[in-house]
């Protein structure tokens, strides 16, 4: 059976209007999300280990 509501209907892709590119890029902006990024990187590994060294010292603490 033929679905008769999906004919009778038009079907509108209805996104909105496309805002303009812009091909100003601001390479200066770019290098320091790119710095910043890769500090927040760097910090979050360079404390990974004080975390399983905390989650060491709170298993053997929770089973005394």
């Amino acid at each position: 059976m033929n679905n008769l509501y999906r004919s009778n209907v038009k079907h509108t892709k209805n996104r909105g209007t496309k805002a303009p590119h812009s091909n100003n890029t601001n390479l200066k902006n770019i290098k320091n999300n790119t710095i910043r990024s890769l500090n927040e990187v760097e910090y979050f590994l360079n404390n990974i280990s004080h975390v399983f060294k905390y989650l060491k010292i709170y298993n053997l603490l929770k089973k005394n």
